[in-house]
């Protein structure tokens, strides 16, 4: 009882784990993230000659500039969804709600003495976000802020030349025209 309401000096051995795979998820996957600079070259920009030509940019710049388009989207997505407030909420409310019932959670959920298993946990909360999305406009706010970033990223993959791009893995590449 000494200890009540004081601060721990150190955070929990789980606590440091969870923080340590978080980093090193988002340092891998922001890695591969390619220079904003050779995105953004204006010099680079022009009209395709023909439909097979636009292709083969998309194509390759979806592959060269993958990570980056995933942020343009992610951003944009988020930009959408800042001008419906309530709709930001619904979604803070609902990741709020995973990480404390199923991310965050070691021992089984127990209410009256009724342990409740993880499956059932997964199943109530799936039930849960799919209700509240369909019952609110939250979904079609989501799907108005994907469609938007996947028109930008479409755009910027049609009319940025591929002259200038150099894949280190070529097998990415031939992967992706067939």
């Amino acid at each position: 009882m000494t200890t009540y309401g004081t601060i721990p000096a150190e955070l929990p051995q789980q606590s440091l784990s969870l923080i340590v795979q978080a980093r090193e998820f988002l340092g891998s996957g922001l890695g591969s993230r390619r220079k904003w600079e050779d995105m953004i070259n204006i010099r680079a920009l022009n009209l395709p000659p023909n439909v097979n030509e636009a292709v083969r940019r998309i194509r390759m710049n979806i592959v060269f500039f993958k990570t980056n388009y995933v942020i343009v989207v992610l951003f944009l997505l988020l930009l959408t969804l800042f001008f419906h407030p309530t709709s930001l909420v619904i979604i803070v409310v609902i990741m709020i709600a995973w990480f404390l019932q199923y991310f965050l959670r070691d021992n089984p959920l127990s209410i009256y003495g009724f342990v409740i298993d993880r499956n059932m946990i997964i199943t109530v909360l799936t039930l849960f976000t799919i209700a509240v999305f369909f019952l609110t406009d939250v979904m079609s706010n989501i799907m108005s802020g994907i469609t938007f970033g996947l028109t930008v990223v479409f755009a910027h993959g049609f009319f940025r030349t591929t002259d200038d791009l150099f894949v280190g893995d070529e097998k990415d590449i031939n992967a992706s025209q067939c």
